[in-house]
């Protein structure tokens, strides 16, 4: 009897053993064959009409001019200006519910802020086109224009929230107390205790937010082609008709073909290796950070 059970267990555990091994080889296929695709297709594209002309600044496909420069530096504008209001906004929140907001309400507050994850893309992108757009145009802009970076920004901003809130709130929950309250027994008052120690000893964690913050925000697609404008001009001010890399890949999608459709897999190129570069960037980052709380 004992035999057999063992039997069974020893089968089990091979079974589960390979339906991992089969997951990870499952990720790492995927992945495989995504790069092989795009670096395939849009490396020799890139060799083909040369780099000077793939990173110009003029896009017009009927006379042959590919220049993505314009929307790789709309794409970091609106990235960029995106997540530094989504940090401001999101940690403060963050720092508000783990230490300053009356218990009870920290669940339900929580809750609502993670329901924002759950709205689709199409009604954050709805909504800025029809209310932040408007209200840019008539009260902020100076040319007349809601259509733009401020625009996008603004409507990427609120879709991290649920992203930063929630990571630096178990970051921040994540450090032991006796940090919090060694401060206070120092002398610290409660804000300095959060600000100038629980902070820091959270920095990990609260940097992995920002990192996946970036990634939405510089992969969204939907809700910034409808507030972004789509036009592929320089950025010259935050009230301009833009078009960020995700915008034009999905605008051109299914309407080009030939060379122009190649192109837009010669974007994807560079996106991926604008996400991979951030990505090892955060990860060496992490690496010093986990060596300095080692050595301190």
């Amino acid at each position: 009897m004992m035999i057999k059970a063992y039997r069974y267990i020893k089968a089990r555990d091979a079974v589960m053993r390979g339906i991992f091994l089969f997951c990870a080889v499952f990720a790492v296929l995927a992945l495989g064959c995504i790069c092989v695709f795009l670096f395939a297709e849009g490396l020799p594209f890139i060799g083909k009409v040369g780099v000077s002309n793939f990173f110009g600044t003029k896009w017009h496909l009927d006379s042959g001019a590919y220049g993505i420069l314009s929307m790789i530096v709309a794409s970091l504008y609106v990235t960029g200006l995106s997540t530094l209001i989504g940090i401001a906004i999101g940690l403060f929140t963050a720092i508000c519910l783990y230490k300053f907001c009356p218990a009870k309400a920290v669940n339900p507050i929580r809750q609502l802020i993670t329901l924002l994850a759950g709205i689709p893309s199409v009604i954050y992108g709805l909504f800025g086109m029809i209310v932040i757009v408007p209200f840019l145009r008539d009260n902020i802009s100076s040319n007349g224009v809601g259509y733009g970076i401020l625009a996008a920004s603004l409507v990427l901003s609120v879709m991290i929230l649920p992203t930063i809130v929630s990571i630096s709130l178990d970051a921040l929950n994540s450090v032991p107390r006796s940090y919090y309250e060694g401060a206070l027994a120092l002398g610290a008052t409660s804000e300095q205790s959060v600000f100038k120690v629980m902070l820091p000893a959270a920095k990990s964690g609260i940097l992995a937010a920002v990192v996946l913050s970036i990634g939405r925000a510089i992969g969204e697609t939907m809700a910034v082609i409808m507030v972004i404008g789509g036009s592929p001009a320089m950025p010259g001010s935050l009230f301009q008709s833009v078009r960020t890399m995700t915008a034009n890949i999905a605008m051109g999608a299914t309407e080009l073909s030939g060379d122009a459709a190649t192109a837009l897999v010669s974007t994807g190129v560079v996106l991926f290796c604008f996400t991979l570069l951030l990505n090892t960037s955060i990860s060496l980052l992490k690496g010093g950070f986990k060596r300095e709380s080692k050595s301190a």
